[in-house]
């Protein structure tokens, strides 16, 4: 007997949404079945179209389209966010009727994310600014080596594409949960050629520990989704991270000796 394929809205349809959006389709345990956008274009079609596909999956709307009762009229299991800060506002009423809710916007101004915070009260939510299951495990297996080696030197190295000027978020946040100064452990290398690398640099008598993640091509926060995805279907309510999934992976698949 076939499972129930999880039924999929997905917020945002640019260079990452795209990517995201191609992720779901090709894993037979998920239907898209919209596709929200800012603007009216490709108003109707199918993002599967758009993609190079010949069915029809993932009707394209536009913000514009959603009301009080477009939820109740194109029920999801599961909305997947990569739009903008701004999104939240757009499918609050979505928590409403259950549907769960995974964002992985990278920045929210504090309004905006109270506001994604107070659906747990209805509705499961996972929120993770960097989705990839890859940082993830990174910053959980950091801080259980820093308990493990807590007098080692660490430093932070992030490369990112030459046109990103500010600081990566997600080094910051390893430099956050391992009390580390920003300003004094925190690398930056801006090269063409590179999507997104981070390193975490222990070093220790007479060795050194290097935790690497590195990405190639942004479908891997499509990758990260449909991990998200699996997870967080079996929640009825509360708020969530990739990190509480990466710790319950931990627990369940620490090797006996």
């Amino acid at each position: 007997m076939m499972n129930k394929k999880i039924k999929i809205g997905i917020f945002g349809f640019g260079k990452t949404g795209r990517l995201v959006t191609n992720e779901f389709l090709q894993d037979r345990n998920f239907d898209v079945v919209w596709v929200a956008r800012r603007t009216l274009k490709d108003h109707y079609k199918f993002a599967s179209h758009l993609l190079g596909y010949e069915y029809e999956r993932g009707a394209i709307y536009s913000i514009a389209d959603i009301d009080e009762s477009f939820f109740k009229n194109h029920f999801v299991d599961i909305i997947v966010d990569f739009s903008s800060a701004k999104g939240v506002y757009s499918y609050q009423a979505a928590a409403g009727e259950g549907i769960k809710i995974i964002s992985a916007i990278s920045k929210y101004n504090p309004e905006d994310i109270q506001l994604l915070e107070s659906l747990k009260n209805d509705t499961a939510v996972l929120y993770s600014p960097n989705i990839t299951l890859g940082v993830n495990f990174l910053l959980i297996a950091s801080q259980i080596l820093q308990k493990i080696a807590p007098h080692a030197d660490i430093e932070i190295v992030e490369e990112h594409f030459r046109d990103k000027k500010e600081t990566s978020g997600t080094a910051l946040k390893i430099a956050n949960i391992l009390g580390l100064e920003k300003d004094r452990h925190v690398n930056s290398i801006r090269v063409g050629g590179i999507v997104g690398k981070h390193e975490i640099i222990f070093g220790l008598p007479n060795q050194t520990i290097r935790l690497i993640h590195e990405s190639f091509n942004r479908a891997a926060f499509g990758q990260g989704a449909i991990f998200a995805a699996n997870w967080l279907i079996q929640k009825k309510k509360g708020l969530f991270t990739m990190e509480n999934i990466i710790i319950d992976m931990f627990q369940k698949n620490i090797p006996v000796c």
